[in-house]
């Protein structure tokens, strides 16, 4: 079962997860929280990890609405987006599919806020890839 929706784009790490994070904001949402893998992982378990970071975007009203519609929704949120080095030079930026995850609720009210967030999320990876140069679009 396929739970993200993705892009694959050439650049530097990091201008990509700045051009990720204004995408988001350019969409509403919010990072609420950034969490670096890779540093973390260093510093916990003295591994190292290709560059990896996890993005806890929020669109608050769309938030305050499913969270209107179904109070345990906060289990699934903030929505993540992951910005990470793939094995072949190139950075992938993946969100999590919301009708995918909204689906495990099994609550028909949350459909609409679902797909407006996927099309959020899809505006996001175009504009990340126009942005950027993109190389492959999945």
């Amino acid at each position: 079962m396929e739970y993200t929706i993705q892009t694959s784009v050439t650049g530097e790490f990091d201008d990509v997860v700045v051009t990720t994070i204004a995408a988001l904001e350019d969409e509403g949402f919010g990072v609420l929280c950034d969490i670096n893998i890779q540093a973390t992982l260093k510093e916990k378990l003295d591994e190292e990890f290709r560059q990896y970071r996890i993005l806890g975007a929020c669109n608050p009203p769309l938030a305050y609405e499913g969270l209107t519609e179904e109070i345990e929704l906060g289990a699934l949120l903030p929505c993540n987006v992951i910005v990470y080095e793939t094995d072949n030079d190139e950075v992938m930026v993946s969100a999590v599919d919301p009708q995918q995850l909204v689906g495990i609720a099994d609550n028909d009210a949350l459909d609409s806020i679902a797909t407006e967030v996927n099309e959020r999320f899809e505006r996001v990876l175009a504009s990340v890839a126009d942005e950027l140069e993109s190389s492959t679009e999945i």
